[in-house]
């Protein structure tokens, strides 16, 4: 990006609680530092509102709306990087895209819905090559820890056509309302649309076209034992786009990780009668969570699930925790164990940061020529590996 801007990143969806905590992180952690950033979104009062109340008044506001595109131009045109915390993003990320790619700004989400991202690929990918552009989505809980994860076990690892199986060891706190939101309307789509649950079961669905085949099969949807690593396991909610963006990461790198390189992701359960007790109430939140819409267990599941905008507490957030294991076999050598882990809970504390992290590094490092609909490993490498372990409060690991 060789021309001036007024900002160096806008925060899209700042009124909205993740949106107030990213921030909050920049405002406690880089407003002296020179980094010039400014807060947007559709409301001026709650923004105001939101910005007297955590930040203060030499925070600048934006104004414009998901649906009006000379609005999100004028403001595309003015920063360097636009942080979207606005979801779900198949409803309101669309024109933010299309803007971000026509203005030459770079862009990064928490976006976990893949039939989106595909599309946004589709779109794009190959106008924001031509505009040397990086839309960098997924840069939270999903997929960040698995996408670097898997990044920094080739760093450690030479070998090529490794399987690694991805397994929750565990964590502690609750996914964000927009993460459900995203959930529900991806299940609405899917349930009317062939191409949408197409583009979802296919493991390689965000690869690009030709490139849509390999050795992995579809993700896991019931609790079972897995007689490599010793324990029950169950499906994990986050796997669906976690595995697709590990897998379009190997893909965009020319297939760095190998042609059979193969990857899935579980919960950890545990081993004997009990693990597979505990896998199987790990699992019934998925149920509600993939019922028809309109169905009882879909109202079960509405009722109690946090709503866009509603989230912990500080104390909540801080106590919470996660601890993903990698598991990685090899030909001709031992099993290979590696650990990533987060000092917040997943869904806010660290996702925000994660985020932060994920914008400052598209506005500031010195990163590689690369353009296009990206992923967070592909994008950005070891800058955001870096940032992640100095600044994020995560920790990659190699423990045997």
């Amino acid at each position: 990006m060789k021309d001036k801007r007024e900002y160096d990143i806008i925060i899209w969806g700042a009124s909205g609680f993740t949106g107030r905590l990213v921030a909050e992180y920049l405002y406690l952690n880089y407003n002296s530092n020179n980094l010039k950033w400014a807060i947007a979104g559709r409301d001026k009062q709650k923004l105001i509102s939101m910005r007297d109340t955590f930040l203060d008044e030499s925070v600048p506001i934006v104004i414009a709306d998901s649906f009006d595109e000379k609005s999100l131009d004028e403001m595309t045109k003015t920063t360097k990087v636009v942080c979207s915390t606005v979801g779900p993003y198949a409803k309101y990320g669309s024109l933010l895209v299309k803007s971000c790619v026509n203005n030459k700004t770079h862009y990064c989400d928490l976006a976990g819905e893949a039939q989106w991202i595909r599309k946004m690929i589709d779109l794009h990918h190959e106008e924001a090559k031509n505009n040397e552009v990086k839309i960098v989505n997924s840069c939270g809980f999903d997929s960040i820890p698995s996408d670097l994860g898997v990044y920094f076990i080739h760093k450690n690892i030479s070998s090529k056509n490794l399987t690694i199986k991805m397994r929750v060891r565990g964590a502690k706190g609750t996914y964000s309302g927009g993460t459900y939101a995203s959930m529900k309307n991806i299940i609405k789509e899917a349930s009317s649309n062939r191409e949408v649950r197409k583009s979802l079961t296919n493991p390689y669905g965000l690869n690009p076209a030709g490139e849509q085949s390999g050795l992995d099969k579809r993700d896991l949807t019931s609790v079972v034992y897995d007689k490599k690593i010793k324990s029950w396991i169950s499906p994990f909610l986050m796997a669906g786009i976690n595995t697709k963006i590990v897998r379009r990461s190997n893909a965009l790198s020319n297939y760095h990780y190998g042609k059979d390189f193969k990857y899935d992701e579980a919960v950890m359960a545990g081993s004997g009668f009990k693990g597979r007790l505990n896998g199987i109430i790990l699992s019934i939140p998925l149920i509600f969570l993939a019922a028809k819409p309109g169905s009882l267990f879909n109202k079960i599941f509405n009722f109690f699930s946090p709503k866009p905008g509603e989230g912990p507490n500080k104390k909540e957030r801080d106590s919470g925790y996660f601890n993903l294991k990698f598991f990685v076999f090899q030909e001709n050598s031992d099993t290979a164990l590696f650990k990533v882990t987060g000092d917040k809970d997943p869904g806010y504390g660290s996702t925000s940061k994660m985020l932060a992290e994920s914008a400052i590094c598209l506005a500031k490092d010195n990163l590689d020529n690369k353009f296009g609909v990206l992923t967070p490993s592909y994008a950005m490498g070891d800058h955001i590996l870096n940032r992640l372990i100095s600044k994020a409060g995560l920790s990659f690991s190699k423990i045997k």
